[in-house]
């Protein structure tokens, strides 16, 4: 697996009983022509790993033998990977990955040496534009995002951490606060030299945390909208529905806490009672739903 740009990355996909997309997924990135691709399972039982080694030559995989969450996965999987590949590309197992993306980010990187870590433009199965950069949101835009993001998710305060303004042209590399971890190109140096994603966090939130610390390292993070992938969501966490908006919003508190400082501490009670409230509202949003 070899060729191009691509011949530079090493692939890390953290696999949980994702079905037939993960072997999609990673025969995606082999015909794009990555030096390596390594899939983490985390303790997957539905045969979406057999599937995937079966329908991919040279596919390498780490297996801890339990969920580890998908940071921890993703660590593991990076240390797995040749240490001479420069770049890391990090990817959910639900993704479409099509011809040139890779490339595209490649290039976004090499464009930039500040630059750490650059996300593609990621679409919805429908083709809708998933709100993949964001900011790192204020206590306002937090707190009415929180309150009215899941029953009103056209708000202004859900808008504005969303950036909604990033509609630009594939040609334009933006830098943003922060990318989905569900897909992105990072640098190993980079990656490594901030200890790569905080283990504490189980899902959701740790790549909010691992862009905030690349920040605080001086390095900047881009959004790439010339490359573009489709994400099909949702394939592992419907699974397990309610304990991964607990942990979702455990995340979330886990992030105020280590980016509060100074007067924002003392928010932090009031806080932790807005995310209860959210806890509960997504709960019953999901009861809705069945």
């Amino acid at each position: 697996m070899s060729a191009g740009a691509g011949g530079r990355t090493a692939a890390v996909v953290v696999n949980y009983e994702s079905g037939g997309s993960l072997a999609r997924c990673v025969g995606d990135l082999a015909a794009s022509g990555l030096a390596e691709v390594v899939v983490v399972d985390n303790g997957s039982s539905d045969g979406s790993l057999a599937t995937a080694v079966g329908s991919v030559p040279g596919l390498e995989v780490v297996d801890p033998g339990q969920n580890l969450g998908y940071g921890s996965a993703v660590n593991r999987g990076v240390a797995a990977s040749s240490p001479g590949l420069d770049l890391v590309l990090v990817c959910n197992p639900d993704l479409e990955v099509p011809a040139g993306a890779v490339d595209a980010l490649v290039s976004a990187l090499d464009a930039d040496p500040g630059c750490a870590l650059v996300g593609p433009l990621i679409r919805t199965p429908e083709g809708d534009r998933y709100p993949s950069a964001r900011h790192f949101p204020s206590m306002v835009d937090a707190a009415g995002h929180a309150l009215l993001g899941i029953f009103a998710p056209d708000n202004r305060f859900s808008r504005n951490y969303r950036r909604t303004d990033l509609d630009v042209a594939p040609d334009t590399t933006v830098t943003v606060d922060w990318v989905s971890g569900a897909c992105f190109l990072a640098r190993r140096a980079a990656f490594e030299a901030v200890g790569g994603f905080d283990e504490s966090y189980f899902m959701y939130a740790e790549d909010v945390d691992l862009c905030w610390r690349l920040g605080r390292a001086g390095l900047r993070v881009a959004y790439a909208p010339g490359a573009e992938v489709t994400h099909l969501q949702g394939m592992s966490t419907d699974h397990h529905p309610y304990r991964m908006i607990l942990e979702h919003h455990r995340s979330l508190f886990r992030f105020a806490v280590r980016s509060s400082e100074g007067w924002r501490s003392a928010l932090l009670p009031f806080v932790a009672v807005g995310i209860a409230v959210r806890t509960g509202l997504a709960c019953l949003a999901r009861l809705r739903q069945h």
